[in-house]
């Protein structure tokens, strides 16, 4: 599995590696903003995780498979070890990593998402991308007309918008391999099982958001005991969007102190 992928910042061996891992439905532009902040003191690179942006279709989508990517990336890049942040699904990733392979990182970070099992949901934004997939799409307008009858929020159907690509036909696509997760859309919701990380980590949580409770708490600090929560308020689930400066303020400064 050989993933898409940006690289910006430093040279590569000058200094430290931060690998950031978008959630689901998302590309490695996602994180744009943090990749941005980290770049004047870490080489950074970006990822399209697998079934997503340009990175390979495969009909397997589990967390070990996916965090085994992310260390198979490494070792095509010569990176011994490194930072990895992970918002959401790319969370859940880091974190499985994290968990089966702790000597290839230095410090996790974990943005809105705790490493438990969360209840199945209908999802509005599934209900939309199936409907773009079965229908001839010949501009983004009439893309975002079908995506409204499920999502009234803009901002969530640019997001899921960023999926499509025009082809030589003139017709648009989806670059997501939404077969594979619809497939495994209940595993990427699933428990992670791992040996407990002993690395810094740091949880940030979207003050707003329902994804890390206070329930959670035991769950992470059994699988991370080395770990700060800390709350941007204000924010929901997008908490690096929806506050870049807050949120790229405490991963940098977590990084940066030893």
């Amino acid at each position: 599995m050989k993933l898409n992928f940006n690289q910006q910042g430093q040279p590569q061996g000058s200094a430290p590696a931060v690998i950031l891992l978008h959630g689901l439905f998302g590309s490695l532009s996602n994180l744009a903003g943090v990749a941005k902040a980290l770049s004047d003191n870490f080489c950074v690179y970006q990822l399209d995780l697998r079934n997503h942006g340009a990175s390979p279709h495969d009909d397997n989508m589990n967390y070990p498979a996916m965090a085994s990517d992310i260390v198979e990336f490494m070792d095509d890049h010569s990176i011994e070890h490194a930072h990895i942040l992970g918002h959401s699904m790319g969370g859940k990733i880091a974190m499985q990593v994290a968990l089966n392979h702790p000597e290839r990182l230095q410090k996790l970070i974990v943005a809105d998402i705790a490493p438990v099992t969360y209840a199945q949901h209908d999802n509005p934004a599934l209900d939309g991308l199936k409907a773009l997939s079965q229908t001839p799409l010949e501009s983004r307008r009439q893309a975002d007309e079908i995506l409204s009858q499920y999502i009234s929020e803009p901002p969530v159907r640019a997001f899921l918008l960023k999926n499509l690509y025009r082809q030589e036909s003139g017709f648009y696509k989806l670059r997501l391999n939404l077969q594979a997760v619809l497939n495994h859309y209940q595993s990427v919701r699933e428990t992670l099982t791992g040996e407990p990380f002993c690395g810094p980590t740091l949880f940030l949580k979207g003050s707003d958001s329902a994804y890390i409770q206070q329930k959670h708490k035991e769950t992470i600090l059994s699988l991370f005991p080395n770990t700060k929560i800390k709350i941007i308020s204000g924010t929901g689930h997008w908490l690096h969007s929806e506050k870049p400066d807050t949120f790229n303020r405490l991963v940098v400064q977590f990084l940066l102190n030893s």
